[in-house]
């Protein structure tokens, strides 16, 4: 079958240049909506204005994560938050109505596009009379945004189909069956070897905050073999389905065989990482304000990040709704858990007690710090407002009133994470909301994760551990282990990696994923979630936990299904276990 015909060497300004800066304003001089790709890629364009504008709206399918599900976040999907809203899209990947026609989050489509993008570019470039010294970067960096992009699609699908640098015509045939899961990992890992010596350094100038570094390639690399060294992809894909088996041993799904030492790469990737990227360090001493490094542009712990605007619009989704801005509510538009709440330890790093109740005491105090900085509960502090936060039953962000359809937190919880301080104003204003790609803490514990898996280095694993800690603000303790209990197991060391990982990297699009390649989705996403119901007789609260709703999950949600309209296209396109079972 040949492609549909689509104009491929025309392209709609706005949409080709959609988030660049300016970039309709400089092009309206054009008499026609539609540039060539001869102007595009223009032979006599000393100053490459085109190319730089085309450049740049690759950048625009990088991954932004903020409330990115039809207006909720990924981890919406997850045991730590749920969706204020009713019958939210996000709810179908925990509710059992998934399917292939129905995926909110597929990427296929926008992941490959981005790639033809790229390959167009790469195909085009060395037309345009500029200096090597401009060009070789930019060959650089949108490679790694075309190997970012396949990870997207690897970490949902597993294999896919690769299609290198070719730029497809109308008389191709694009009938292009899936790539093997191990030729998807070496294709992105060889990339990011391939292009670091060609990016720019890390300690870049501020103007060039958003560009790609040598770092991010490092951090990619990590980022896909740990993917490839954990359960679900290292010889664990599910065969309970009929072609589960199949595409299990043709290696579409995973590694057919499982190899341990396959967590030797990812050490050796995060070593070589802070080897060679010492401007990206975590601090030394404690650094207990977390909430900093989300709205700010430039950080030792910010590798990558997608630019975006100067804006108010993460307060306005995610504010508790008894806020108004502007004559703006807050559409307090995500629920974090009580689950998640109690992943939180003490400030010590210990274990905190899940909150059952009832109870009267403030089951807040005494936390990590990172618990105020991710999730706004009842008594907040927030824009300057006496008592702050409340949700209490009846409360100002609570309010519980039949006779509005105001939505409003199902959990006594709003998400605090990515908005802005205020700390001493009444209203909240525009805010640098840049979203996080890659971060140094997501190295360390890549690192930590791979040292505890190979089983003979847990007391090295537990020293890395112990550097995201004292960022944190955990303090060392007499034993110098950051809460850490010492003599440690592999099983429970394996345990409190996990929940770091859940508590310092939340709402960064990594808990659903997370929870699919440690292949323990089927227990923690089955089964009730939980909130907190706070009940106030005049100054005193009494805490509660309370169900608000079931998760259900089925082996085959552990991989997403392959959109049903690439499945009519491409008869070599074959579907993830189970998906073709459910019609």
């Amino acid at each position: 079958m040949k492609i549909n015909k689509i104009k491929y060497s025309s392209f709609l300004v706005c949409a080709l240049l959609a988030g660049s800066v300016s970039s309709c304003k400089r092009i309206e001089i054009e008499p026609r909506e539609f540039i060539t790709e001869d102007k595009l890629f223009d032979v006599t364009d000393k100053n490459g204005r085109y190319l730089e504008r085309y450049y740049y709206n690759i950048y625009t399918y990088l991954p932004n994560g903020f409330n990115r599900v039809d207006g909720d976040f990924l981890d919406a999907a997850t045991n730590d938050a749920v969706p204020s809203r009713n019958d939210a899209a996000i709810e179908r990947f925990t509710n059992g109505s998934l399917s292939d026609i129905n995926n909110p989050d597929s990427y296929w489509s926008q992941s490959y596009s981005g790639i033809r993008h790229v390959n167009n570019l790469l195909a085009n470039v060395d037309k345009v009379p500029l200096a090597e010294t401009i060009k070789a970067p930019m060959k650089a960096e949108v490679r790694f945004i075309r190997a970012m992009l396949y990870f997207e699609l690897m970490k949902r699908y597993g294999g896919v189909p690769l299609v290198g640098d070719k730029v497809f015509t109308l008389n191709d045939d694009m009938e292009l069956p899936r790539n093997t899961f191990e030729e998807v990992v070496n294709y992105i890992t060889s990339e990011c070897d391939a292009i670091k010596p060609n990016l720019l350094n890390d300690n870049i100038v501020s103007t060039a905050v958003g560009k790609v570094t040598k770092g991010a390639a490092y951090a990619l690399k990590c980022r896909t073999l740990l993917y490839a060294a954990s359960p679900l992809f290292n010889g664990g894909a599910i065969t309970g389905y009929k072609n589960g088996a199949e595409l299990k041993s043709a290696g579409i799904t995973g590694y057919p065989n499982a190899d341990n030492t396959r967590w030797n790469k990812v050490i050796q990737e995060a070593e070589s990482f802070i080897t060679n990227s010492t401007y990206f360090a975590l601090p030394t001493s404690n650094n207990p304000q977390f909430s900093s490094i989300f709205i700010t542009s430039q950080s030792s712990d910010i590798i990558l990040s997608k630019g975006n605007a100067q804006s108010s619009n993460l307060e306005n989704d995610n504010a508790p709704v008894g806020y108004i801005n502007a004559n703006t509510r807050g559409r307090g538009r995500t629920s974090p858990t009580q689950d998640f709440v109690d992943a939180f330890p003490l400030a010590s790093g210990a274990p905190a007690t899940p909150l059952t109740g009832p109870t009267n005491t403030d089951p807040y105090a005494g936390r990590d710090a990172r618990l105020a900085a991710t999730v706004f509960y009842n008594g907040s502090p927030w824009l300057n407002r006496s008592g702050g936060v409340q949700t209490f039953e009846g409360g100002l962000d609570k309010p519980n009133n039949a006779s509005t359809s105001l939505v409003q937190t199902k959990t006594g919880y709003y998400l605090r994470k990515f908005l802005g301080n205020f700390n001493t104003s009444t209203a909240y204003g525009n805010v640098l909301h840049n979203f996080i790609l890659f971060r140094t803490s997501e190295i360390y514990l890549n690192y930590a994760e791979a040292l505890n898996e190979v089983g003979s280095r847990t007391e090295e694993a537990v020293t890395q551990l112990g550097k995201v800690r004292r960022r944190a603000g955990i303090p060392a303790g007499a034993d110098l282990r950051y809460g850490i209990p010492a003599n440690i197991s592999q099983a429970a060391l394996r345990d409190l990696i996990r929940n770091e990982r859940r508590i310092e990297l939340a709402f960064e699009e990594h808990r659903f994923f997370d929870l699919r390649r440690w292949k323990i989705a089927n227990t923690v996403l089955n089964g009730p979630v939980y909130g907190v119901k706070i009940t106030r007789n005049g100054t005193i609260n009494t805490y509660e936990r309370v169900q608000v709703g079931t998760l259900s999950f089925r082996d085959r949600d552990y991989l997403l299904p392959i959109p049903f309209s690439e499945i009519i296209k491409n008869k070599n396109i074959k579907q993830n276990p189970g998906w073709s079972e459910f019609k």
